[in-house]
């Protein structure tokens, strides 16, 4: 392990012990995640650091839309990639402006392309031809013209652990073969200059070799297609090349080492994008779990304990509705998170770790090494700042949201709630 991937674990550890132990001087109710945001700007900085200039960090807003992260993203100089008209309105909520958002996402209804439209966007990524011709229509009724990247589909998968999203037959994107085949479809239309590439290969990626391997992989792919697309009318002035850059999820541990990724993603640069130093084509990247993923931790207490056939049991006031998301319906493999008892030294047990939710399937783990616990004592889930709450089963059987809480190292700064009740 190198000495700074040893530093940020320890770092990180010491980050979530002084933002639980803000929460729990607060005495904030249970459950609740907790979101540093001293540990955002560090770890944006961080990456920021490891990516060659000039290039342009886009944030997603799928990992963590909380207005205060977003707040901090955006002060710190990244840009807004979206996908829906919530998180739409929380970037431009957030203080960015409409022409500064990217709009993604493998289909669109028109009623959402309309009023981006009418809020100002006008840079798209679309996947097909339908996705061109839709955007044309919906511009000409407009009364403007966009400009769009074209997501592409390449002919194999990244190498690595992460989750493939392109090489395999898929929502995201044109297949390159067909790009290849039929150029002339994917050129541009009356309003619509297609002006770049997206090639999102995989994402948590958490070696730089995996992540250099995929962005050489898509830089190849850019620099083919993109001379036959521009025969065809098409301006190559942007790459997208996604991101992929690993974060521990529900488990101790830091964000990928990236130390030694940017003189050797400038040279890769140097050798695949020609005029990339003076910004042509522009390099963009993405990142979501990276910027935010280590700056939270889900906060939580025990409602009950027991034993039960000779296994020690622990009821806990979250569960899979607050943490798991697909992992709780078992379309990933079921989540096994990591558990801190703050102030507990005794010897670990194995325990069934279960929420309050009325069924089996409520269940984080089935052996956790934990201490003996009590009713009213704390567990802490750390590195749940992406995809945590908001990509959880929050109206399965309508237990309250979490509370959320923003710290700013040790200073607790906002508390608040989502509400999930109708009004209607």
């Amino acid at each position: 392990m190198s000495e700074t991937v040893t530093a940020l674990r320890t770092d990180t550890a010491r980050r979530t012990d002084t933002a639980l132990s803000a929460a729990l001087r607060a005495g904030v109710e249970t459950p609740a995640y907790v979101y540093d945001l001293a540990e955002v700007r560090e770890n944006t900085a961080r990456l920021r650091s490891a990516l060659p200039e000039p290039s342009v960090l886009y944030y997603s807003l799928k990992a963590n839309p909380h207005p205060l992260v977003l707040r901090t993203l955006r002060e710190a100089g990244t840009l807004p990639e979206v996908c829906s008209p919530g998180e739409l309105a929380a970037a431009l909520d957030a203080g960015w402006t409409a022409d500064q958002v990217l709009y993604t996402g493998p289909g669109k209804r028109d009623a959402d392309v309309g009023e981006a439209l009418r809020l100002g966007v006008r840079e798209f990524c679309v996947d097909s031809p339908t996705g061109l011709d839709q955007l044309d229509r919906l511009a000409g009724a407009a009364q403007t013209s966009v400009r769009c990247l074209l997501r592409v589909n390449d002919d194999r998968p990244a190498a690595g652990q992460g989750l493939a999203m392109t090489g395999v037959a898929s929502q995201f994107g044109a297949d390159a073969d067909w790009v290849r085949r039929q150029p002339q479809s994917f050129a541009g239309r009356a309003r619509v200059t297609v002006t770049g590439l997206h090639l999102y290969m995989g994402t948590n990626l958490t070696e730089v070799d995996e992540l250099l391997a995929q962005f050489a992989q898509s830089l190849r792919t850019a620099t083919a297609l993109g001379a036959l697309l521009t025969e065809h009318g098409a301006r190559i002035e942007v790459l997208d090349l996604g991101g992929g850059f690993g974060a521990p999820f529900a488990r101790e541990g830091a964000p990928v080492d990236l130390g030694t990724l940017g003189a050797r993603l400038a040279s890769l640069l140097d050798r695949e994008a020609g005029g990339w130093r003076g910004g042509a084509p522009r390099i963009a990247f993405e990142s979501g779990r990276y910027l935010v993923g280590t700056a939270g931790t889900l906060l939580t207490k025990v409602l009950d304990a027991k034993k039960s056939h000779g296994r020690d049991v622990v009821v806990l006031d979250s569960g899979i509705h607050h943490l798991g998301g697909m992992a709780g319906l078992r379309r990933l493999p079921p989540l096994n998170p990591h558990l801190v008892a703050p102030g507990r030294d005794a010897e670990a047990v194995p325990t069934l770790v279960a929420g309050p939710l009325c069924t089996p399937l409520d269940s984080w783990s089935r052996n956790a090494p934990l201490p003996p616990l009590r009713p009213g004592d704390p567990l802490a889930v750390p590195n749940v700042g992406a995809y945590g709450l908001y990509a959880s089963l929050l109206a399965f059987l309508g237990h309250p949201a979490p509370v959320e809480v923003v710290v700013d190292g040790g200073d607790l700064l906002h508390t608040s709630r989502l509400h999930l009740t109708r009004k209607d």
